[in-house]
Formats: C-alpha cells, structure tokens, sequence
C-alpha cells in the first residue's frame, strides 16, 4: 500500500494506492495549516481503506516547488514514516504531477505549461509536451516574462489571467495523482528533498566592517 502527500501548496493532500488504484484519498479545507492538519489526514484515509501503518510499503511525496514551511512539513513526514516503518520514500516534483494529471483526464492535447503560486507575484513554471514530458523548467518567473497562448495548468493561470488567458485542468496537485504517477513511474523519482527555486530570505551577516 503506497501512501501519497503533498505539501507543496497552501492546502495539504493525502491518498492511498493499492497496487491497482487510488483506495483513498482526503484533502484539507483550510489554508496554510500544514502541521496541525497532515497527521489527521493521513489517519483518515488509512480508516477509509481500513489499514493500519504498518500495512503501508511504499511513501510517495511531493516535492514543490513551493514555500519552505509547507515543503517541510510534508518532507519531515513522509522521511519519519519511511524510517520508522523502515520503508522506501519517493519524491517527485509537484509540477510533473500537475502535468500527469492534466494529460491523463484528457485537459490537453498539446503541449502546454504549468504555472503555480509562487507569491511575491511570481509563479512556478514549466513546460511540457502533450504526453505531459517535461520539456523546460521549472523556474520561478513574473507571470508578464513567461506570458503565453499555450494552455495552461494551475493556480497561475487563475491568479494571473492576462498572462495565461487559457485555464485548463487541475489548479493545485492531487495526492491521488501524486500516487499513480509514482505507482506507474509516470514522473521521475527523486530524492525526498525540497524543490526551493528561491534562495532563502534569511542570510548570514557579512563581516563586520571596520569602524574608522
């Protein structure tokens, strides 16, 4: 039993995959409260499908792009059950699985973009060709500097619509998806370390200068 979480957005997303299917799945309904919601999540869907912990085998999690404190939160977790259960973790970036999702229900046909909250009025890019590959990317840009026609996918193309007039499929990844794209490998496996595309706000102080 392969269990999924994503963190990578301001809403937190959990699943189970059985082998055949997602078995499960549960999403939170309020913004920004990682920490507090993700246990309880997690808990709930293993009563959906009745298991327990030690039932699961596998742990997929996303990777971001995304702010630090949500990433961590979802990372921290998904590495302590993987220890304590001494089962392997999978990362994977949240954009691909955007793009996996986007292709697999049918949104596109073509090669498109996905385009998600980066704050600051920016966004995380990249780019993908129709069987969801990605061709470029990601990077974190201002939504008027990687302005386009393509379709697409994403929180951005809401937030910001006069860059990226044509909305489809999902806006924030699926913990259910998250889970077939690993399952089927549909995405490149990475290590369980988070995605930054943003060098820390947070610096060390330089040398003191002299005093004359």
């Amino acid at each position: 039993m392969l269990l999924a979480l994503d963190t990578a957005t301001p809403f937190v997303t959990v699943a189970l995959h059985d082998g055949d299917d997602v078995v499960a799945e549960r999403a939170s309904e309020q913004r920004m409260q990682h920490g507090e919601q993700l246990a309880p999540l997690v808990e709930q869907v293993m009563t959906d499908a009745g298991i327990v912990r030690q039932d699961l085998t596998a742990i997929a999690v996303g990777v971001g792009p995304g702010p630090f404190t949500g990433l961590r939160v979802g990372l921290v977790t998904a590495r302590t059950l993987a220890y304590v259960l001494e089962i392997p973790v999978y990362g994977a970036c949240s954009l691909d699985v955007l793009a996996v999702e986007a292709v697999g229900t049918g949104a596109v046909s073509t090669d498109f973009v996905v385009a998600t909250d980066a704050r600051r009025k920016e966004v995380y890019l990249a780019s993908y060709d129709e069987g969801g590959r990605r061709l470029d990317g990601p990077t974190v840009a201002r939504p008027a500097d990687v302005a386009t026609d393509a379709p697409v996918v994403g929180e951005g193309s809401r937030l910001y619509p006069e860059s990226f007039p044509r909305a489809v499929g999902p806006e924030r990844p699926s913990a259910g998806w998250l889970a077939r794209a690993v399952a089927e490998e549909l995405v490149e496996l990475r290590d369980p370390e988070p995605l930054y595309l943003r060098r820390p706000d947070a610096v060390r102080p330089g040398p003191r200068k002299p005093v004359s």
